[in-house]
């Protein structure tokens, strides 16, 4: 199992809405009580051990746009078919805090999916999206998902990358993908 969260690697992108994938992995680690460990397949990664299955969980250390890049090395290195990987990131088109889990799709607007759907193979992966809204005009999308969270969006956000996080320390010991999908969905 490979479970991926989405972001930036710079310090500069900490806190901000285009890196609620890295958010989620942080808060994953610590219910787990794991550290990143590896740096490898232009990733930060820990391999943790449910009976004899390796869990891999990875933070890509390429820019959001390559994404993909890092997925398919890690997906390689560690065999794990599309099936079986979890991909967690940002989403303007729900809002702040409103979540999305399917198990295949399309890419949407979000070009770090665009970029591992590309370099996969296809769209059979599944993935939690996390909203975080639009700007107000006249602030530009760009400016805005590269804006750090804060205010009441912050309140949600922390809120609900908690939840996911508990329902993914959940998934890995059940490996239920329909119910996590139905519990991490309720309010």
């Amino acid at each position: 199992m490979l479970i991926v969260g989405l972001g930036n690697p710079d310090k500069r992108y900490e806190n901000t809405y285009h890196n609620v994938g890295f958010m989620v992995i942080d808060a994953l680690l610590n219910v787990l009580g794991q550290k990143m460990k590896n740096d490898e397949c232009k990733s930060k990664d820990v391999v943790i051990y449910k009976g004899d299955e390796k869990i891999v969980i990875a933070k890509p250390m390429t820019y959001m746009n390559l994404s993909g890049e890092a997925v398919r090395e890690l997906a390689g290195k560690y065999k794990v078919d599309c099936t079986d990987i979890i991909i967690i990131y940002d989403d303007i088109d729900l809002d702040c805090g409103a979540l999305r889990i399917r198990k295949e799709g399309s890419a949407g607007t979000h070009n770090g999916m665009r970029s591992i759907i590309s370099l996969m193979g296809g769209g059979n992966i599944p993935r939690v999206r996390v909203g975080i809204g639009r700007p107000t005009p006249p602030m530009q999308l760009a400016d805005y998902v590269l804006s750090k969270v804060s205010g009441d969006n912050k309140v949600l956000l922390d809120e609900r990358v908690v939840s996911i996080a508990s329902h993914l320390a959940s998934y890995i010991n059940h490996r239920d993908i329909d119910k996590f999908m139905r519990e991490a969905m309720q309010k």
